[in-house]
């Protein structure tokens, strides 16, 4: 064994002699097993997407029913605007998103329909994504109708985030006033977020994962959202303010693919950790061999989601240290259906 190697081991063995260290790293490990900086990459891509149609909707719903009440339209804009702090401000700017117009009202109509199936992009992703996380084999997965439902019910959490937040945003502001008031707005922010996440984690998972194994990550998850909202503003306030305009632009662009990206990582990093926690997938080995039990576990998994038919059989085996063999074997999945991993198969 090499020096490098030997200091490597000695880590290892410290980290998993230690639950909190053991478990932190089985997150981080467990990401990268599943792709999920991929899976981030592909979720900001859609979410880019998606936002303009989403916005462009939106302000031409504002537009067909309330016309009547211009302040009741700047509050809800501003409110949804708020979301991506990077790039709202420039797109609150005239020249910015206007709603859409038609003379007829089948055109107006083809147009809606067009918005709401080009924003589902972000939606049939995050739909994805959760799925590998949990390895969800692919056999069981929802087909497109219910996932095109799922997709949906999503954005009609979206509307009901934008909907509480400007009812909300009558009562707190957040920016110049007394310290309380900051403070309120970022505790009042998280009461919105946390239902709203768990309810979002909800609607993309696969329903054969029980909504109990997902509260503790959906709470996670709108932390880091609100933290990562407070950090765009922040930079939008003191590093773009004095930037030229042609600099603003590509700076607000930039930031904005950043944004979602975090957004992204936070997410499916808070995804993770509901797995890790309740199917216990760690400590996991950061040299091999030789292969954890939580390794094992995870590798299998992995192996078991990539079944695609019923009449497909899979199996998997691991070399034990008496040269015996550990074999699993599908269809299905290594976890049950409450998320928990099933009895550990016997060593022949």
């Amino acid at each position: 064994m090499d020096p490098i190697e030997r200091i490597i081991r000695r880590i290892d063995a410290f980290q998993q002699g230690h639950s909190a260290t053991a478990f932190l790293f089985g997150v981080v490990k467990k990401f990268g097993d599943d792709n999920c900086g991929s899976l981030a990459a592909l979720l900001a891509y859609y979410g880019l997407l998606s936002i303009f149609p989403l916005l462009l909707l939106l302000f031409t719903f504002l537009g067909l029913f309330f016309s009547h009440d211009v302040g009741l339209q700047h509050r809800i804009i501003h409110s949804a605007l708020a979301q991506f702090p990077v790039v709202g401000q420039q797109l609150a700017r005239p020249g910015g998103i206007s709603s859409l117009r038609s003379s007829s009202a089948a055109g107006l109509a083809v147009g809606i329909i067009w918005l709401v199936w080009g924003s589902l992009g972000v939606t049939q992703a995050g739909q994805r994504a959760m799925a590998d996380v949990w390895n969800v084999p692919h056999v069981v997965r929802p087909g497109f109708v219910p996932r095109l439902g799922r997709s949906m019910g999503f954005l009609g959490v979206l509307v009901l985030d934008v909907v509480v937040s400007t009812v909300l945003a009558g009562f707190v502001t957040f920016g110049g006033r007394a310290v309380w008031t900051a403070g309120a707005a970022i505790v009042a922010g998280l009461v919105v977020n946390i239902p709203l996440f768990v309810l979002g984690f909800r609607i993309l998972t696969p329903k054969s994962i029980a909504t109990r194994s997902l509260i503790t990550g959906a709470v996670t998850a709108a932390f880091g959202w609100s933290m990562l909202q407070y950090g765009g503003t922040w930079l939008v306030g003191h590093q773009l303010r004095h930037a030229s305009q042609l600099y603003g632009y590509f700076a607000s662009i930039l930031g904005l693919v950043s944004f979602l990206f975090l957004a992204a990582e936070i997410t499916l990093y808070a995804a993770e950790f509901n797995v890790v926690r309740l199917r216990h997938l760690y400590p996991r080995s950061i040299l091999q061999p030789p292969l954890t039990g939580a390794d094992e576990a995870v590798l299998t998994a992995i192996a078991l989601q990539g079944q695609r038919r019923p009449e497909q059989s899979l199996h998997v085996q691991y070399p034990g240290s008496d040269g015996d063999h550990v074999d699993v074997e599908g269809p299905g999945s290594a976890f049950s259906n409450d998320g928990n991993e099933r009895p550990a198969p016997e060593r022949d």
